[in-house]
């Protein structure tokens, strides 16, 4: 057995994983430059920004590409966020170590000391996290500085950055009665629990317009809703609602002291901590303002469903998208209930079901003849017939489809949500009998209305029986912001509710059907930034902030003195078996390894627009890593320049009117992870990147001009 010699110009693997992560530049950082796919065989073209929408594009034929397409799906697929970090450190890296090959670097001192590094790298930045306790009271108690309160007029315009229809409604009557607006109530006998008219639009639910008052000797804090603005006796001063909500007497929001403790750790309740999610969101958001805007609309709506008994959680999986193209993003809102998309045909059910309450079906699987459950056997050495052996197989069809819509008029189905598919025929027959079926229901849906329901889900309709069937279901056509209803053409969307469902469904428009894509994956990427977030209780400094650290961090070790060969371990790293070759290259490979965090600062700045060119971006990083080096704490010098407004300054774009008080936070296991995939999957193609021949050419190989390319095992 022989297997070729590696060098630098036999690893395809590592040139390939270059390439493919070079088409992902400009998607590194907030301010991303969109790109368009088109489909070859329809013509069609799709704006993405993601890495994932990227490679999923791509033709990737070879091993490294398959390898680099799985690592990405895997990141998607547990975090949602820091796929492109992970697409471009896998190039960086790709690159600085083919350099590393080019000066005869053993594989595997690069291996080794890569990994150790990163390892160092991850236990250094440690002290750069912050629990989300401490990001929320810096962030609000920025946000409420004692110059902000001037008047009532500088507070409602500040405000007013966040929802500007709040400034106008102000300007309307300034001198009116509190007592002349009606109080949102929280009764059980809404189901959208009185909230049904302030989730028209991310606009019209966000935000609100305050008033200050004098401290009354209360040490209970005061919550703002929507901009999160908090101030306690801590400040001396105190805020209420205005009269566009309740009077501090009559709201139900300011007798809840510490009804977000469940979106934090749980710790008990202090005047001077502020539980409102609005800032942090707005942290995570890196400039996605509209993604953000309904997300804190969906806060809204969670925190008056906690205030009326419900789950103060903040769950993921009560949480639905419906993309409505040819509407104006303006439209866009968050919406109680199950807002999906139906053919038109089944329009004129829905307005005969509507105002009706329903009784529901749930199908654990396809709605089709030939579909069988997973795990499903068929008996061996046993041929299926027909029971009638003269029937054709249309007549058969036929049989089926009336079996089944039989069943379905016997329990008075009038609502069916199918997991899968819904054949075509049976469709029809359900519209003919008015009954409503929908296909392609997400088990997370199906499960929040089986839970208000009762509705028991079943993989076959012959399983069917009465205790499987629901009750309490509802169903109307969603209408737009301003109360039409839409029609879309080939499809029409519609609502469906049920009293207690905690769902809630993010609607997203715009009038470029190419761009739908887009918005969709950047406001999942904002929702599970949000989640995360909250189930670490902490997150990363951003800004620049974790990789200028682990680019100083790494730079000091390179610099140290290389300990004797007798030696077990090199300061910073811990394996007992690092070599003396590891020793002889440590500093060459920690240098490529700090290469890529040192590219990726630079692209970041150059798509930020904060640097002309990747060489000014370069000496710029360059720049601060010398002040931090002067400093003496390195991560002392980062945090001030992250209160500062972070390495990469405006970043935040759309937020960029509101000052240096807002500031860009990152998640912990999110870009962790895409750290060490990035470089597992560059080392993993770099140790495997040889080939192996076996066989009877052995002894063919051995003489022939390439035989010194190979070593005998």
């Amino acid at each position: 057995m022989a297997f070729r010699d590696v060098n630098a110009r036999r690893h395809i693997g590592l040139q390939e994983l270059s390439t493919l992560a070079s088409a992902g530049r400009t998607l590194l950082g907030p301010m991303k430059s969109w790109k368009f796919i088109v489909d070859e065989s329809t013509n069609q073209s799709t704006l993405i920004c993601s890495a994932v929408r990227l490679i999923e594009s791509l033709d990737l034929t070879s091993a490294a590409g398959q390898l680099l397409n799985e690592t990405i799906q895997a990141q998607n697929k547990e975090f949602k966020t820091g796929m492109s970090t992970l697409l471009f450190l896998v190039g960086a890296w790709s690159n600085t170590i083919l350099e590393c090959l080019q000066q005869n670097v053993p594989v595997s001192a690069i291996v080794s000391v890569m990994s150790e590094g990163l390892n160092s790298c991850c236990e250094r930045v440690q002290c750069l996290q912050v629990s989300i306790h401490d990001v929320n009271r810096e962030l609000c108690s920025s946000s409420v500085r004692p110059d902000a309160f001037k008047s009532e007029t500088s507070q409602i315009e500040c405000d007013s950055l966040l929802n500007p229809q709040i400034f106008m409604y102000f300007q309307k009557d300034i001198s009116a009665p509190e007592e002349a607006i009606p109080i949102n109530s929280c009764s059980h006998q809404d189901d959208d629990c009185g909230f049904k008219k302030c989730l028209v639009s991310p606009l019209a639910s966000f935000g609100s317009v305050v008033s200050l008052v004098k401290p009354a000797g209360d040490r209970r804090a005061s919550m703002i809703s929507g901009s999160g603005a908090i101030a306690s006796s801590c400040n001396k001063q105190k805020l209420t609602h205005s009269r566009y909500f309740s009077t501090l007497g009559k709201s139900n929001f300011s007798n809840q002291q510490g009804t977000f403790q469940g979106y934090l750790s749980g710790q008990a309740a202090d005047p001077c901590k502020c539980y409102g999610l609005g800032h942090l969101a707005m942290a995570l958001s890196h400039g996605n303002q509209t993604s953000m805007k309904l997300l804190q609309s969906i806060l809204e709506y969670q925190r008056e469903r906690a205030e009326c008994g419900g789950s103060s959680q903040f769950k993921v999986a009560d949480i639905v998208t419906c993309c409505l193209p040819a509407l104006p993003e303006s439209c866009s809102c968050v919406s109680p209930g199950f807002v999906t998309l139906v053919l038109p045909e089944q329009a004129a059910i829905i307005k005969h079901l509507e105002d009706k309450p329903l009784r529901i079906l749930l199908m654990d699987g396809d709605l089709t003849e030939q579909y069988r459950h997973l795990g499903f056997n068929r008996p061996c050495n046993v041929r299926t017939i027909l029971e009638y052996p003269g029937l054709q197989e249309g007549r058969a069809e036929d049989l089926w489809l009336s079996s089944m819509s039989g069943i379905l008029t016997n329990f008075e189905v009038n609502l069916v949500l199918v997991k899968g598919n819904v054949c075509e025929n049976l469709m029809e027959r359900c519209i003919a009998n008015r009954v409503l079926v929908i296909g392609s229901v997400s088990r997370d849906v199906m499960c929040a209305f089986g839970e208000v329901t009762s509705a028991q889900p079943v993989t076959y309709l012959t399983q069917l029986n009465a205790s499987c069937v629901g009750s309490g279901a509802q169903v109307e056509l969603w209408k737009a912001c301003d109360g039409r209803a839409v029609d879309l053409g080939e499809l029409v969307p519609v609502r469906i509710k049920a009293r207690g469902v905690p769902l809630l469904t993010a609607v997203l428009t715009t009038t470029v059907a190419s761009k739908m894509q887009l918005i969709e994956d950047q406001f999942w990427t904002l929702v599970y930034r949000l989640h995360h977030a909250l189930n670490e209780k902490k997150v990363f400094l951003g800004g620049g902030a974790v990789e200028l650290l682990c680019l100083s961090h790494i730079q000091m070790l390179a610099e140290e003195p290389s300990q004797p060969a007798n030696k077990n371990a090199v300061k910073g790293f811990h394996s007992p078996w690092l070599a003396a070759s590891v020793t002889e290259y440590k500093s060459v490979v920690l240098q490529a390894l700090a290469s890529g965090w040192k590219q990726y600062l630079s692209v970041v700045m150059c798509n930020t627009a904060k640097a002309a060119s990747e060489l000014e971006a370069s000496t710029s990083v360059d720049h601060h890593l010398k002040k931090a080096s002067d400093y003496g704490s390195p991560s002392a010098y980062i945090l001030k320049e992250f209160r500062r407004g972070g390495l990469l300054r405006g970043v935040s774009g759309p937020f960029a009117d509101h000052g240096e008080s807002l500031k860009v936070y990152d998640n912990i296991a999110a870009k962790t992870e895409a750290w060490r995939r990035a470089l597992d999957l560059v080392l993993l193609v770099l140790q495997t990147d040889a080939e192996i021949i076996t066989g009877p050419k052995r002894n063919q190989l051995l003489n022939s001009h390439a035989s010194s390319e190979f070593m005998l095992l």
